[in-house]
């Protein structure tokens, strides 16, 4: 690996402790577990296609839910009790295929249940209305609906049943004629929507057979998708693959770096411990030899003094003084002068400086192996650029349906032709609609004047009883009853003729069309032998060579099949040829293994740190006789503590000052004695004085210069044995490390491109599974087919025919409850009119006081 001092800031600082150092007892071993899995890179995400076929893909439509449900199922049963005969296969089969040679009894027997109904309508298109112009006659001649000529018992109970007759038939026109209102507005929205369903029906239908060639192309072209991921993977993983050898090698060259620190600085103690030692040894030795005379000589001093015979109390302290006399005695220690030679000019390289600098140079690993494998990028992108063979002509190689083009330009063209007829059914409907409501409008004026005459004719009859009242209000309700009887009879023709032809189309459309599609009559007409016309044959109208069954294939496409199994496309059209990516991987594959890293220039040792530890190494370091030199440490410097001794010649100083003191008055000789006493208690204080000094300027330094001599032997004592295994540890260490680096480098960087190669194959088996569904559950699925179908029998049966049966149905309700509407509206009218005589009330005109007789007059 080249060193890039200065190219790269430091990515990562040493950042470990110098305690690391010592845990170069542990044995390096290549990378374990995080070398044989895929951790680093992950697996392949999901990609999201653009699906290509979704276009024509036609939702399924479902019958409408609502209140009006209930109704429908009633108008369904009642036309099946209405049409008994089963579906006409023969029937239908001559008219498709010999139109001329129908038997009129054949269709008039089958249509028994609708002759009958023609049957009653015309009866009641016949009688109503002449019913009515009796019923004129008969009120021109005021024979009909007259007046109650007598007042008898029952004719309160004979007027209040004919008005709750009457109210009854009333409020069930009111329920129908509501219920008509409904359904026709219903039907009127409905028409919007069914023919707005029809061109998106067609254009499904076209869109199964004649733009599957450019979904395909479209399905091909996504291969750019998963070639784009991986191109972009491409950028990094140079950098991706230097990350993950740096991430799983970090720990290990980290370890033996912090060693070779540690090592350095340990190196750099010993050597600053040894040097000391030696120079303190020096100084030891030296200041021995000018403290032995002065000790000498200051102990035949006080041995002198404290012998002479007037000096009282000094035993003890002339015991202590013939003790003064050096202890240790570091001319016995051998010095280290060859170790030191050993170890000249060492550490000769900058440990530290050196172990930042292989950090440094181990971190950029990333960019460097990114540099390193930018040539095999550039090739591995020019793979990836290429889409492979089978794709190419996925699209090409599909096969031509003869029939495509002809279905495609039929169904164009009935699309076209469709639209104008579909605007004319929206105008029609609009007349339509506007028919229902004036009807609807019709017989709810009937029901209008029925509840007015009603309530006036009940608000003039609880009038009557008032003496002074008018017979307006019961006049006023009977009128507005044969008003509504008029209505009734102008409105029977028309309601009985539009009910009827309403009738007649919703209900054949219901009973022939509708109830054999919904139990699949027609699909199973359809696939029989000879029912169809040669021109209708869907085999040969699709240019395959044998037949299909059309309610099969209806089953298998609601089940969401594809065409792929209902025409046995396999046979024709080789899928997996075009999807098999094997070679384009292999290539990919090929090219990875080009992928190199060097790392065998990466120095975790510099040479002249590998002198510095051969030279420790060889030191002889370890084989100082420490043990010699802790022997003379334990020994004071001085036998006798004397600061000790000078206190206590200090003490013996004032005792014979004080000697002399007490004999001041004595004779002669006595006198002498003081003056000798004085004398030498001087002379001892100045040997006191002499003895703190020499302490304080030969002592005190001596006894420094031993605890730090105790300091660096013990330091170089407890350190020395285990720095050469240490040294030998780690030398072996890099050695083996040096050596096997780039084989682990390897090893990582193969486990890593096959985890890559895994992991970009992932893409384009995503694209690969992703074609094969598309193209053989959507692309090349007959779901159109089915749902057209389906959704053109909703449209149809749900959307139209249901509200429009229900319109006639409430219209017809109506009808024929205007008939009882006629009749209670007409026998009621009578008790709304004045009585022709009147019976005179319990109290006679006579029996009252003051009575005047009134003139009253009677219409006749």
């Amino acid at each position: 690996m080249t060193r890039a001092p200065g190219l790269l800031a430091p990515l990562l600082g040493l950042g470990l402790g110098l305690g690391l150092g010592l845990g170069l007892g542990l044995g390096l071993s290549p990378p374990g577990a995080g070398a044989a899995d895929c951790g680093s890179l992950g697996r392949a995400e999901r990609l999201v296609f653009a699906p290509a076929a979704r276009v024509h893909w036609l939702a399924p439509r479902v019958r409408p839910t609502g209140a009006l449900n209930p109704l429908y199922g009633t108008v369904r049963r009642f036309l099946s009790v209405v049409q008994l005969n089963p579906f006409p296969a023969e029937l239908v089969k001559t008219l498709l295929n010999e139109p001329s040679s129908v038997k009129v009894d054949e269709v008039v027997r089958y249509e028994a249940g609708y002759v009958v109904c023609a049957v009653i309508a015309g009866l009641y298109l016949l009688v109503v209305p002449i019913a009515g112009l009796c019923f004129c006659c008969c009120r021109c001649r005021r024979r009909c609906g007259g007046r109650v000529k007598t007042e008898h018992k029952a004719l309160a109970c004979e007027r209040g049943t004919l008005m709750a007759f009457l109210l009854m038939t009333t409020l069930v026109l009111l329920t129908g004629v509501v219920c008509a209102f409904v359904t026709n507005q219903h039907m009127h929205e409905q028409v919007g929507p069914s023919v707005e369903a029809m061109p998106e029906i067609l254009l499904s239908l076209r869109g199964l057979v004649s733009d599957v060639p450019q979904e395909l192309q479209a399905v091909a072209q996504q291969f750019s998708l998963p070639q784009k991921r991986v191109l972009e993977d491409l950028d990094g993983v140079g950098m991706s693959i230097g990350h993950t050898i740096h991430s799983q090698l970090r720990s290990t060259v980290y370890e033996v770096l912090a060693s070779v620190s540690s090592l350095g600085q340990a190196l750099q103690v010993s050597v600053d411990h040894l040097q000391a030692l030696n120079s303190t040894l020096l100084e030891l030795r030296k200041g021995q030899q000018d403290l032995e005379p002065a000790v000498r000589e200051r102990r035949e001093r006080l041995l002198a003094l404290l012998q002479e015979p007037g000096c009282q109390g000094c035993t003890e302290a002339r015991s202590r003084a013939s003790a003064l006399e050096l202890g240790a005695d570091f001319r016995q220690v051998s010095p280290v002068d060859d170790v030191l030679h050993r170890l000249r000019g060492v550490p000769e390289a900058n440990f530290s400086g050196m172990v930042q600098e292989e950090n440094n140079t181990f971190n950029a690993l990333p960019l460097l192996a990114g540099l390193q494998m930018a040539n095999v990028v550039k090739e591995l992108k020019k793979v990836v650029a290429q889409r492979p063979e089978g794709l190419t002509t996925l699209a090409e190689e599909f096969p031509g349906w003869e029939a495509a083009s002809r279905w495609s330009r039929a169904l164009e063209e009935v699309e076209e032709r469709s639209r104008p007829y579909l605007k004319e059914v929206q105008r029609y409907e609009k007349y339509r609609w506007i028919l229902g409501c004036v009807l609807c409008s019709a017989v709810l004026l009937v029901v209008v004047c029925n509840l007015l005459g009603l309530n006036l004719g009940i608000w003039g009859l609880s009038a009557r009883e008032d003496p002074s009242h008018s017979e307006a209000k019961g006049e006023a309700g009977a009128c507005f009853l044969l008003i509504g009887a008029g209505f009734s009879f102008l409105l029977a023709a028309p309601l009985v003729l539009l009910v009827f032809a309403t009738f007649l189309v919703g209900g054949n459309v219901q009973t022939l069309v509708c109830q054999s599609w919904e139990s699949k009559e027609l699909y199973k007409f359809a696939d029989t032998p000879g029912n169809l016309p040669p021109s209708m044959n869907l085999s040969q109208l699709l240019g395959l060579k044998k037949n299909i069954s059309i309610l099969l294939a209806y089953q298998q496409c609601r089940e969401g099949a594809a065409l792929w199994s209902v025409l046995q496309l396999n046979d024709s059209y080789d899928l997996e040829k075009h999807l098999n990516i094997s070679q384009y991987t292999a290539k990919l594959q090929q090219e990875l293994q080009n992928l190199k890293v060097d790392m065998k220039n990466l120095d975790l040792l510099s040479p002249a740190a590998h002198r510095d530890l051969e030279a420790l190494q060889s030191s002889g370091i370890e084989k100082v006789h420490y043990s010699s030199f802790l022997v003379q440490i334990q020994k004071p410097v001085v036998n006798t503590n004397m600061e000790k001794l000078a206190q206590e010649l200090e003490e013996l100083a004032r005792t014979q000052v004080r000697r002399g003191q007490r004999h001041h008055w004595a004779g002669r000789s006595q006198r002498e004695a003081r003056e000798g006493s004085s004398v030498l208690g001087q002379q001892l204080q100045e040997e006191a004085q002499g003895l703190r000094n020499l302490y304080q300027e030969r002592v005190l330094p001596q006894q420094s210069l031993v605890a730090e001599l105790n300091f660096t032997v013990r330091a170089l004592a407890s350190s020395a044995p285990n720095l050469q295994v240490e040294t030998s540890g780690v030398l072996d260490k890099v050695t083996y490390l040096k050596g096997e680096l780039p084989t682990w480098a390897t090893s990582i960087l193969r486990n890593e491109s096959e985890c890559f190669l895994t992991r970009e194959v992932g893409y384009f088996s995503q694209y690969v599974a992703w074609v094969r569904e598309e193209v053989t559950q959507r692309i090349a699925t007959c779901q159109p087919l089915s749902a057209a179908l389906d959704n053109g029998r909703v449209v149809l049966c749900d959307m139209m025919v249901d509200p429009w049966n229900a319109f006639w149905f409430c219209l017809a309700w109506c009808t024929f409850f205007l008939i009882p509407s006629i009749i209670f509206a007409v026998k009621t009218s009578k008790y709304f009119h004045p009585i022709w005589k009147r019976l005179s009330s319990t109290s006679s005109e006579e029996t009252q006081l003051f009575h005047i007789p009134r003139v009253t007059s009677l219409k006749l």
